[in-house]
């Protein structure tokens, strides 16, 4: 099959979990022997990336990347953000699309690509699906997160993307997004938790359950040196941010001085955690490290903390500690205490009390930590398997594929009964028009 890819950011122009996916994901498939094509923003890029500089990357066989760039320039990604539709990048994506003739079109990270409104771009024949990453399509910051100071459980968009100084996305106050969302098949959700997030907050689509995967070769990656560290440490990874948590692991340390913590990762909150951390010999900053680095880091610790203050839609870090037999301890928020009870790989925290309670444990009691690692990577070769993944994802495909079948067959004569109906003539329908919607 013929599968595109269109997301705001891939491969060397890109930062976050969506692109991950999306390299996974069309990994996965062209070593199937599909054929797959990723349209991706590169104004976007430019226009996102602050200090950041483009990283080194190379598709694989069968992945074709057509990075998009406009003659607006980043006057582009934001007349998309601004009208919620693809305007520049509207006629080179349909150009593509008629060019590839997919039969599947997935949608992910669509924020400065093409807004909503890229959901409504022709692609004759081909399902399309729409991955919800995070939660944009509820939230103009996409994290619900409030303010900067507590998760959103009643919207104020408008003022909180002031506040944030972000412009307010008008079409948000209009019909845009519901109609956008009629021309999906299934809007895939990594989560229950972000399935419920949505559905509550007044998405009406298709939503279907779906999680992330590791790849078979994950473990396959340049080795790194575990460390041998000389005290018992626990691991944090992430972009240093705010809403991921950190600090209160930081404040944790100050009531477990036989404990370090070891954070890799850089961000624009960083300068705020190294000053809450002065003075406390047991928080160590480890920097920006690649994968092999951090899986070895994992490997070592106790246990890895992912205290995000958010609703997470899954939580990649989860499973990348568990491909190394490392527990987890989580905030009981969103996505992460899922993932912990479909495992029992790790603890949930829901109080400060409760964080300290939970690494003293993992610190501590070592059957305790063997047990819940081994669980945890069980799981990860079973539940978030690539190949548990694929089998559901095509056999999504396969189920909307017959869909559209049967709506080719039954459409013309439903379209001549209603006309009929409007004559007042009787009316003869096919078997297969009254048999029951799922």
């Amino acid at each position: 099959m013929k599968f595109c890819m269109l997301t705001t950011f891939f491969g060397s122009h890109s930062f976050g979990g969506d692109a991950a996916f999306v390299d996974r994901l069309s990994r996965a498939l062209a070593r199937q022997g599909h054929e797959v094509h990723v349209i991706h923003c590169r104004d976007a890029f430019e226009a996102s990336r602050g200090d950041q500089t483009p990283r080194p990357y190379s598709a694989p066989p069968g992945v074709v990347i057509h990075p998009l760039e406009s003659r607006a320039g980043v006057l582009s990604p934001l007349a998309t953000h601004q009208t919620g539709r693809p305007l520049f990048k509207a006629r080179a994506i349909g150009r593509l699309l008629h060019d590839i003739r997919p039969d599947v079109v997935h949608f992910h990270n669509l924020s400065l690509i093409g807004g909503p409104g890229l959901l409504q771009i022709p692609a004759p024949g081909a399902i399309k699906f729409m991955t919800a990453h995070e939660h944009w399509l509820v939230c103009p910051l996409h994290v619900l997160w409030k303010h900067d100071q507590s998760v959103c459980e009643r919207s104020e968009c408008v003022r909180c993307c002031v506040k944030s100084l972000r412009p307010p996305q008008l079409w948000r106050m209009t019909p845009l997004l519901d109609r956008s969302l009629r021309h999906l098949d299934a809007l895939i959700c990594p989560s229950l938790s972000t399935r419920r997030e949505h559905a509550r907050r007044g998405i009406v689509a298709r939503m279907m359950h779906l999680p992330y995967f590791l790849p078979h070769d994950y473990t396959g990656m340049p080795a790194a040196a575990t460390p041998t560290p000389a005290r018992p440490y626990v691991a944090a990874a992430g972009r240093l941010e705010k809403i991921k948590g950190f600090q209160d692991v930081i404040e944790a340390m100050r009531r477990l001085p036989g404990l370090d913590l070891r954070i890799a990762g850089s961000g624009q909150y960083e300068a705020e955690l190294r000053e809450q951390a002065r003075g406390l010999d047991n928080v160590l900053f480890e920097g920006r490290l690649d994968a092999a680095n951090v899986a070895a880091l994992f490997r070592g610790a106790r246990a890895v903390a992912v205290p995000s203050l958010v609703y997470e839609t899954f939580g990649y870090v989860v499973l990348e500690a568990f491909a190394e037999r490392a527990p987890v301890v989580v905030r009981n928020l969103g996505a992460l205490p899922e993932l912990v009870a479909e495992s029992g790989g790790g603890l949930v925290f829901d109080s400060p009390d409760g964080l300290v309670e939970a690494l003293g444990k993992l610190a501590s009691d070592d059957d305790l930590r063997r047990t819940l690692g081994e669980n945890g990577h069980r799981s990860r070769h079973g539940i978030w398997s690539e190949s548990e993944h694929l089998d559901r994802y095509l056999a999504l495909i396969d189920e909307h594929q017959q869909r559209h079948r049967e709506r080719q067959r039954t459409g013309p004569a439903l379209a001549r009964a209603v006309a009929a109906v409007k004559r007042r003539e009787p009316v003869l329908l096919p078997e297969e028009a009254f048999e029951p919607v799922r």
